[in-house]
């Protein structure tokens, strides 16, 4: 039921064409348009404008277009903070964004009993019942992929690179957690180092990690800093498998760097990206997601993907409660969904987890 309802306006399904001549419905985003992050904030206006199109082609919400209306957070906490509290005086009952780990913990206190929030991070992890939600597969099982990975193929001796914000606040939280399992026993941490995200080099921070001699380097940073890590690993002349963060995991980055990506490079993808399905009903999910990016001449990564999922178990709620349903009304439509097939996986969020 949750698929049929959510693929509806998607995947092509015939519904009555008469949204166009309906008041816009605005779904309010706020996305890092600008600054380090601005290519992630720049894939999620673009999947969402083409989400708005597919929807409204095929009825919108009720017969009524939607309409996304991005605010650019310049890849900064206090700007998402004022953004927030405009959008909150319009009254919007829903939010999308922001996209990365620190505005999201900004605003969430804000959002809270008076509109759902979707971050575009999987680096924040909302309480059970709040009115925030995250996309995507959590960073936990993230940090817990690469050192299983790397265990896998021999590699415990590990490093680390983290920056100092909420993002790198939040790997090392995991990393943490996931070295005290019992099967990474065997896992030595042998360089922990730290960067901003305003360092222009981390020469230093890189000859340490080499000179600890390591199989392996997780970098866990986001957009220009990450440019500035791997310039630091060509430099140095180490030349050991990479893992970095999936939101770096998109083509534009891919080609701007490609002067000095390392050899081995990794990151902890999702199944769509490689044409896993897993189910009939993902299948249909894939191929809606596809039909506007592919079908039109995209070429989709992760970060074209990371916000179609959230839009569209906000655009289902709203389908089904219609476009003046409250912001508890819309958390708890979504807190009862199960069995939701979406391009990133099955999504249930009956056990509370958000």
């Amino acid at each position: 039921l949750f698929v049929a309802l959510a693929l509806a306006g998607v995947a092509g399904a015939s519904m009555p064409a008469r949204a166009a001549d309906a008041t816009p419905f605005e779904i309010y985003s706020i996305a890092s348009l600008t600054g380090f992050g601005a290519f992630l904030g720049q894939a999620q206006q673009d999947t969402l404008q083409r989400l708005a199109i597919s929807v409204n082609k095929n009825g919108g919400i009720k017969g009524r277009p939607i309409h996304f209306t991005l605010y650019d957070d310049q890849t900064n906490p206090q700007v998402a903070v004022q953004l927030v509290n405009q959008i909150l005086a319009k009254n919007a009952n829903i939010l999308v964004g922001p996209g990365l780990t620190a505005p999201c913990l900004a605003v969430m206190p804000l959002v809270q009993g008076k509109m759902v929030q979707w971050c575009a991070s999987p680096g924040v992890h909302p309480d059970k019942d709040s009115y925030s939600f995250s996309s995507s597969v959590s960073t936990t099982d993230l940090v817990k992929a690469f050192v299983r990975y790397f265990r896998g193929r021999g590699m415990t001796r590990l490093a680390v690179l983290f920056p100092t914000d909420a993002t790198g606040q939040d790997a090392d939280k995991n990393l943490a957690e996931v070295l005290a399992l019992p099967e990474n026993k065997d896992i030595k941490l042998v360089a922990h180092e730290y960067m901003t995200n305003t360092d222009l080099s981390v020469a230093a921070q890189i000859a340490k990690i080499k000179a600890a001699n390591p199989q392996a380097l997780i970098a866990w940073t986001i957009g220009t800093p990450t440019a500035t890590v791997l310039h630091g690993v060509n430099d140095a002349g180490l030349d050991i498998p990479v893992g970095l963060s999936n939101a770096n995991m998109t083509f534009p980055a891919m080609k701007q760097w490609a002067a000095f990506l390392p050899k081995d490079l990794l990151f902890p993808g999702a199944p769509f990206l490689a044409g896993a399905t897993g189910s009939a009903q993902q299948k249909v999910a894939i191929e809606a997601f596809f039909d506007v990016t592919k079908g039109q001449g995209v070429q989709p990564d992760f970060q074209t993907g990371l916000i179609w999922d959230p839009a569209v178990l906000m655009i289902t709620a709203l389908r089904s409660l219609g476009t003046d349903a409250t912001a508890t009304q819309i958390r708890d439509y979504i807190d009862k969904i199960h069995d939701f097939s979406g391009i990133a996986g099955v999504y249930e969020f009956r056990d509370g987890s958000h």
